[in-house]
């Protein structure tokens, strides 16, 4: 367990966690306190295998390198199933905050776990769409979802013990049996590709993620992450190849009584010195089952006292509605 020492963001080890003891008491420790700092972390031992982003990756970039007219077969909105075209969202929205469009593109999938109810499984449950040209996105990017959607259970477990709930004490194993999730490659072009941002843009503008835990596994640049907590303000986020970015969402700080903060971050705009800089982001946010209801962690565990329970699909609905564009 490691901490860059210009970052609050600490490094974690899931197999540390696994094998019980001391060691396991001490992750629990950099769990709490890393959330505490700025609602991220760097998680290692965490058992997924780096070809596999490598090779989704590999993939998506062929689907994002054709042309609009190609793409536009499964162009869909914010919140849809399929390509997500530049200039329908704006993440800053979410913060009351009216910016341009943010500098992207997303191919989106997303939980396929139906409940038999027209209304929730049209929204939460949507069909996936995968393009013919791209033959291999739909087997890569399922695999990569089913790992993430496994790990995702796994930090929960761990950051319920790290407050003390492990066992049958973790609220979360009851709580996303059939859970929903949405996953994004975010294609961030350069700026050959798209000009000169506009006062204000962003790749992604600065937010909150909406749910539970959010998986990341980035490729770092100029016009890469950046986190933000209240010892250092706006910072680039560490990065370790062998890691993947971890943050919670505002459903865990709602859960967590306050005590854990909602990871801040953005996604800076391509940069002038870096004019050809072009990254893809591969993004898992987990959120619990539609139905689920969550209630609010009372101190001395929580900072917040009274909070009432909310539905956790209400909850991350209102979220969505906000950041789009239009």
């Amino acid at each position: 367990m490691s901490g860059e020492t210009s970052s609050p963001i600490l490094t974690v080890d899931l197999a540390q966690w696994h094998a019980g003891g001391e060691g396991a008491e001490a992750v629990c420790a950099a769990v709490d306190e890393s959330l505490q700092k700025a609602g991220f972390l760097l998680v290692t031992g965490h058992g997924i295998d780096p070809a596999l982003p490598a090779a989704l990756r590999a993939t998506a970039r062929e689907f994002f390198a054709m042309s609009p007219e190609v793409k536009g077969q499964y162009a869909v909105g914010v919140g849809g199933r399929g390509w997500i075209g530049p200039g329908l969202e704006a993440n800053g929205y979410s913060e009351g905050t009216e910016t341009p469009p943010d500098l992207k593109e997303t191919y989106n999938s997303g939980a396929q776990t139906r409940v038999g109810i027209p209304e929730v499984d049209d929204y939460w449950f949507a069909p996936d769409v995968w393009p013919a040209e791209a033959p291999r996105l739909r087997e890569l990017f399922t695999a990569w979802t089913a790992a993430c959607k496994k790990l995702s259970d796994d930090l929960l477990a761990l950051m319920s013990a790290s407050l003390g709930l492990s066992g049958d004490d973790n609220p979360f194993r009851d709580l996303a049996g059939s859970a929903t999730w949405t996953s994004n490659i975010n294609h961030y072009p350069p700026m050959t590709d798209v000009g000169e941002p506009e006062p204000g843009q962003y790749r992604i503008g600065p937010h909150t993620d909406f749910g539970t835990v959010t998986i990341l596994d980035r490729e770092p640049g100029a016009g890469g992450l950046q986190v933000y907590s209240e010892q250092g303000g706006w910072a680039d986020a560490p990065y370790d190849p062998s890691a993947l970015t971890v943050n919670i969402g505002d459903l865990l700080e709602y859960w967590s009584g306050g005590r854990w903060p909602a990871g801040r971050h953005r996604v800076l705009p391509p940069q002038a010195d870096a004019p050809e800089e072009d990254l893809v982001s591969l993004i898992f946010f987990y959120e619990l089952d539609h139905d689920a209801v969550v209630t609010p962690l009372n101190p001395p565990v929580g900072k917040v006292a009274g909070r009432p329970p909310v539905i956790g699909g209400d909850f991350i609905r209102e979220r969505l509605d906000a950041i789009t564009v239009g």
